[in-house]
């Protein structure tokens, strides 16, 4: 039994409007838009593959409320390009943001549905992960938690410190998973965007269900219905699904 994560849900309650943002900033093409869920991906991708964590963007009724549990942090490859991308994305929509992070190297902005991204500085780390360097879980304890979202996503922790636990596809490619201390995690409501992960194909999603409860999820109702993934929220309360096997 095991899982991967294949792609982040983000919520919107305008689908369209929130994934030609996000391919614009990214250069990922939209593969088919429908009132109620847009996809983007890297040009030629093959899905699922862990050289791209795709988006796709899902309508919700509500307005977001609150900050995010999950956001997503963009690479830059210079001190321009850092600028660039900045002065781009707010000409496509965002808003620069204040979540009290003081005098750091790295912006924060709010896409235009108010979701938290950051633009980092330069770093050596992420030269390779393609636009998007990380996917950053907000968390009380990041050491507690990596070991459960190591077996949720099938990646490995690549480094701990304090306050931070990284992991990484075993291949080596793509953006990093990153979780972060913030003291404020623990006051988050369901975060608008969130990872979906799933078996293998010809694996048993109810099986794998079981496993990640075993290790310290529980299931989650947020009005889902009767569907064919399973909501559930990790040890620390951050919502993700369990696909079926693909």
């Amino acid at each position: 039994m095991a899982t991967r994560l294949v792609h982040l849900a983000q919520d919107a309650r305008d689908p369209g409007r929130l994934a030609r943002f996000w391919s614009a900033a990214l250069g990922w093409p939209i593969l088919a838009e429908d009132p109620a869920q847009v996809d983007i991906e890297p040009d030629g991708y093959s899905y699922p593959d862990p050289a791209a964590v795709p988006l796709d963007f899902v309508r919700v009724p509500e307005a977001k409320a609150g900050p995010n549990r999950v956001h997503l942090d963009l690479a830059s490859s210079s001190a321009a390009h850092q600028r660039e991308l900045i002065e781009r994305l707010i000409g496509l929509g965002a808003a620069r943001a204040d979540i009290g992070q003081g005098d750091v190297p790295w912006q924060v902005l709010a896409d235009p549905e108010g979701n938290e991204l950051c633009v980092l500085e330069p770093r050596e780390v992420y030269r390779d992960t393609g636009p998007v360097a990380a996917v950053v879980i907000a968390c009380q304890d990041p050491q507690a938690l990596a070991g459960f979202w190591s077996a949720a996503a099938g990646w490995d922790e690549v480094r701990s410190e304090p306050g931070l636990a990284v992991l990484r596809s075993p291949a080596g490619t793509g953006p990093f998973l990153e979780l972060l201390r913030s003291p404020e995690a623990a006051r988050a409501g369901k975060s608008r965007l969130h990872p979906d992960v799933a078996p293998y194909p010809g694996d048993d999603q109810a099986a794998d269900v079981r496993r990640l409860l075993g290790a310290g999820a529980e299931l989650a109702d947020i009005g889902q219905g009767d569907v064919s993934w399973t909501v559930l929220t990790d040890p620390a309360g951050t919502h993700f699904c369990v696909l079926t096997p693909r």
